[in-house]
Parts: C-alpha cells; sequence; structure tokens
C-alpha cells in the first residue's frame, strides 16, 4: 500500500475510534453526566429533524423525580441501537408511584450509527455501573430495569450487586434467536456493516433510535447474551423480578425466556408477561400471565420485540403517532405505501401475509394492564 493511502487509511482508523471512546463518562453526579452527554450529542449527532431541542430531549439521559421524597428509584437501560427514549412512557409511570427515574445512554448510541464501530461491552458496563452507584448514594433502595441488550446489562450488574432491590425487564435479550449471532465478534474487522449503510433503501436511523448497527455493535450484544447465560446458569435470581415478552420476537429467543424464569427467577412475586398463544401446560405456571398479540380489530398480526413499552396514546409511537416504521422486512413496494401513509397492519420485525402491507408494532394495547402487573410485583418488593 503507498505510505499515502496508509496514512490515510490510519487516520480514518483514528478518527473512526474516537467515535464513541470519547463519550462523557466517570461523573460524580447524574446532573453532570446529563449534562455532558448533552453536549457531546449536540456535537456529534446527525440530526433528523429541523427540531434539534427535541431530539436532544429525546436521547440524552433523562430524569423522572416524583412529587414527594422518593424512598426507592429505578434505574432504565435501553437496548441496542435504541435510545432512553424507550423509557418515555414507563418512566413517567414509575416517578409517579414515587420512584426517581433515571435513564442511561449507552455509548455509541444517540448520536449516529457509525459511533458503534468501536465501542466495547466493558463501556456499556461502566455506564451503568456509575449511575447505578450515583443512584444507591441517593435513595434507600434501587431496581434496575432493562430493554433487550439493556436486560442482559442490568441483569449481569444485579448478579454482582445483591443490594439491588430486583429488576424490570422488557423482551430481556438473554439468548438470541438466530443462531449465527455468535459470528458478528469475529466479522466485523472485514464486515464492518452487517446491512450496508449505503444501499440507497434502508433509512439509518431515525429521531429516536438507529435502524442500522454496525456488525461490533451486535458482537457486543452477542457478549451480553453469554454474561447473562452464565450468570442463570450459575444459580437462580433471588430477588422479585417482573418480564414482558411476545412469543413472536424476531430478536431473542423467547422460549428460553419462559423456560429460564420458571427456573430461575425463584422469587414468589415475580410475574411474566407472555403475548401471544398460550405455552405449554409445563411452561404455564401461576407466575405466567399470558394474552393474546393477535388483534385484527387493531390491525395487528402479532406484537414486537420494541413495542412492549409504549402507550397506544404515545405521540411519536402510538395509534395516531408520527412515527411509523416502514422498515420491516418487507418489499420496498410495500415500503413506500406505508409511507405514503396507506393503511398498514402491525407486526413484528419481517412478518409477512398476502396482500397485507405491514409496519413494525410500536405500542402496547395492554399498557395499562401491563403496568398494573409491573407495580404488583413492585409495590409487594418494597
Amino acid at each position: 500500500m503507498p505510505l499515502h493511502r496508509l496514512a490515510l487509511f490510519l487516520s480514518l482508523l483514528t478518527l473512526q475510534a474516537c467515535a464513541s471512546s470519547d463519550v462523557p463518562l466517570g461523573q460524580a453526579s447524574f446532573a453532570a453526566y446529563r449534562q455532558q452527554t448533552l453536549e457531546w450529542l449536540q456535537a456529534n449527532r446527525t440530526f433528523q429533524t429541523a427540531d434539534h431541542a427535541a431530539e436532544l430531549t429525546w436521547n440524552a439521559p433523562r430524569e423522572w423525580r416524583p412529587s414527594g421524597v422518593a424512598k426507592r428509584g429505578i434505574l432504565l437501560v435501553h437496548g441496542l441501537g435504541d435510545s432512553p427514549f424507550s423509557f418515555k412512557d414507563v418512566g413517567q409511570t414509575l416517578a409517579g408511584q414515587g420512584f426517581l427515574v433515571r435513564t442511561v445512554l449507552l455509548p455509541g448510541h444517540g448520536s449516529k450509527p457509525a459511533d458503534m464501530l468501536d465501542v466495547t461491552l466493558k463501556q456499556w458496563q461502566q455506564v451503568v455501573g456509575e449511575q447505578a452507584r450515583i443512584m444507591e448514594s441517593e435513595v434507600p433502595a434501587v431496581y434496575l430495569g432493562g430493554f433487550s441488550t439493556g436486560a442482559n446489562l442490568v441483569l449481569d450488574y444485579a448478579y454482582e450487586h445483591p443490594e439491588i432491590a430486583g429488576l424490570v425487564l422488557f423482551s430481556p435479550a438473554f439468548r438470541p434467536q438466530n443462531s449465527y449471532a455468535w459470528l458478528t465478534q469475529y466479522i466485523g474487522w472485514f464486515r464492518p456493516w452487517l446491512a450496508s449503510p449505503n444501499d440507497g433503501v434502508r433509512p439509518m436511523q431515525t429521531p429516536v433510535r438507529y435502524l442500522n448497527v454496525p456488525t461490533n455493535g451486535f458482537a457486543q450484544f452477542y457478549r451480553s447474551a453469554l454474561l447473562a447465560q452464565d450468570h442463570l446458569a450459575d444459580r437462580p435470581y433471588p430477588n422479585p423480578v417482573f418480564i414482558a415478552i411476545t412469543q413472536h420476537d424476531s430478536v431473542l429467543d423467547t422460549a428460553y425466556v419462559l423456560d429460564t424464569f420458571n427456573a430461575r427467577f425463584s422469587h414468589p412475586v415475580s410475574r411474566l408477561i407472555w403475548y401471544g398463544d398460550s405455552p405449554a401446560t409445563a411452561a404455564k405456571t401461576p407466575r405466567v400471565l399470558v394474552r393474546t398479540d393477535y388483534l385484527p380489530q387493531d390491525r395487528i398480526a402479532q406484537f414486537s420485540h420494541m413495542g412492549l413499552m409504549f402507550s397506544p396514546d404515545d405521540p411519536l409511537y402510538g395509534k395516531d403517532g408520527k412515527q411509523r416504521i416502514c422498515w420491516n422486512g418487507q418489499q420496498a413496494e410495500d415500503m413506500h405505501k406505508c409511507l405514503n401513509g396507506e393503511p398498514v397492519w402491525y407486526s413484528d420485525w419481517g412478518h409477512r401475509e398476502p396482500g397485507k402491507v405491514f409496519a413494525r408494532l410500536t405500542f402496547n394495547p395492554y399498557f395499562e394492564w401491563q403496568t398494573g402487573v409491573m407495580m404488583g410485583v413492585l409495590g409487594a418488593a418494597k
């Protein structure tokens, strides 16, 4: 390779390595963490709309405080490619029930997908640990909550820190459905993107999440899943746990989650909500609550990995929300019909039926009922 090309290549590697490694970490307070992260986002984010202030609010770490003195707190951790916006509806609900609620932004997220090219699982663990310890210094009892990859991260911390009072887990990605996910640990150096970022079809991101993630992001997710599996194989988790999953999840092995809940999450007040067909008799214990995820009156064919945490009234992701996710693994023609506002059905990623156009289901018709079950677990855990 000519020297000038080698120099250019090395400089690009250096710029790439700085993308996520300069995400602000190590603060002594949540306020400092939030402020420094906002400044970093302002400098690094690829904004998707003209409303930069709204996008910063959605993607930055956030806090909801209860009306009185908080005696309990919960730290919420989003999933791969997502943002703190994931917990907007859940966070407000928990604050209304007396919790100090905070979210984190995992390094590599919130700015642009390329910033995840060199991110590490250790960085994700660092921000969870730092903010959990800060919250522990401020309230007597701390819970952790996580969505997908975030569920793996909070489970890891909770196993290592028995003082954590309990867990709230949405679509926990303890084991990926794709049996080839392990390969992502080894191919990133020669295939940095599984789906090309320049294909002209797949959008890269929305105002609140990524739609394309580098191979390295999937590799770190897979490593977080291995951590979760190791902990769960080692011993049961004794504290109260709330889990919500959908049978037709395109990301995770839901049967493994269900079996793991029955076998390893042993506290009597723990509950798992299963959206889908009734599971096998052996798996449907009294602590497992079942609701169908086929609601044709609402044009819902099945629930999605990402939709469990949002109210139908959410202004972005609800029934009449402004953010319709039309990139759903379907043909380009159907995607354009969806983008043009034609009537759609809702499903998880990749679901198809003849004659129907599908968008991703981004809300939970059972949100209020689910909240009641969640608060039952947390209330009993006082």
